[in-house]
């Protein structure tokens, strides 16, 4: 089965960290936090500070899952 690209936006307490997430189709984005270990891998990531200001992008990041305060998909923020 082939995952699909599923934009999101990750908090930390130091960052804002938007990109792409690989989900299988129908998956919640609780279950992927759920299956996740350590490593979460974004994709087309943009990292900035809470203030905006930008710090770095990449084509592939990977994320301690520890550190993710929140999640959500990108498509719900306001």
């Amino acid at each position: 089965m082939s995952s699909l690209k599923t934009e999101v936006i990750l908090l930390t307490k130091y960052f804002r960290i938007e990109g792409e997430i690989d989900l299988l189709p129908g998956a919640r984005l609780t279950d992927f936090m759920n299956d996740v270990k350590k490593i979460m891998v974004v994709t087309d990531a943009t990292v900035t500070d809470h203030n905006g200001k930008e710090l770095l992008k990449g084509k592939f990041i990977n994320v301690l899952v520890r550190n993710v305060e929140i999640i959500l998909p990108a498509e719900s923020a306001l």
